[in-house]
């Protein structure tokens, strides 16, 4: 896939989408599964974060977006703490400036495309921008979609309108949680290259979950962690680099 060169942040907004200081979650019975992390993710790119099973990728994901509590340390979404927030305070940050997909569409299937995409933001009193909604399923492909049921959709299409569902109301970073896992080879191919291509011209953030190297080597910066800690992190990573890393860590 071509590289694009990324395109700075709007002047006058936080550089960092992200920013964790310190953060540690623990669960009963003593189990650390974030022991004291700390990162930041720039405006504008993407990161993907791998692991061993029980690494704490997936905590990690879920304090990062709000939809978990840390037991220490601060979080700022677009500049803005959370830790302190409550569910409901939480929950309407989300809404503005959190997307998500995941590896299940979560698209309801009687209800058109254009109506799933749009779904998040009728359910918080907001009109979409008809046109960046245009501007949205035409990248993605899916212009002549929109009256269609998800049932008439391949795979990749319903993915696809998922990410555009994370997008349309403009947040400040996208999290996706194994995007392509349950994508046949061609379709995760075209779904990762969409999500590149979003962050190259688009200047979204996007965080990616997901165990596949090959998928994390698509991003510009991949985190790997073990035992609740970020144990290295790659510019630029490779598949290669990222399977090596993963067998050294017991990732068989």
């Amino acid at each position: 896939m071509r590289r694009h060169p990324r395109r700075g942040p709007p002047a006058g907004t936080p550089v960092n989408a992200i920013a964790l200081a310190h953060v540690s979650k623990e669960y009963a019975a003593g189990v650390r599964a974030l022991d004291d992390v700390s990162l930041t993710v720039a405006r504008g790119t993407f990161l993907a974060v791998m692991g061993p099973s029980g690494s704490g990728k997936s905590t990690l994901m879920h304090c990062a977006a709000g939809l978990d509590t840390p037991t220490s340390g601060s979080i700022r979404i677009d500049g803005r703490e959370i830790s302190g927030l409550n569910e409901t305070r939480r929950t309407e940050l989300r809404r503005e400036r959190v997307g998500f997909v995941f590896q299940a569409y979560n698209l309801i299937p009687s209800l058109s495309v254009e109506d799933n995409i749009t779904l998040p933001l009728r359910l918080a009193g907001r009109a979409p921008d008809r046109d960046w909604l245009r501007t949205l399923v035409a990248r993605v492909g899916l212009a002549d979609r929109l009256a269609h049921r998800p049932a008439e959709l391949s795979g990749g299409q319903q993915q696809r309108a998922a990410v555009v569902r994370a997008l349309v109301a403009r947040p400040a970073v996208v999290f996706a949680d194994e995007p392509t896992g349950a994508l046949d080879l061609r379709s995760a191919h075209e779904v990762l290259g969409l999500l590149r291509e979003l962050v190259d011209d688009l200047a979204q953030t996007v965080v990616m979950v997901t165990h596949d190297p090959a998928a994390a080597a698509r991003a510009h910066r991949a985190l790997v962690m073990a035992d609740g800690r970020v144990v290295e992190a790659l510019d630029e990573p490779t598949a290669p680099a990222l399977a090596r890393r993963l067998v050294e860590l017991g990732e068989a």
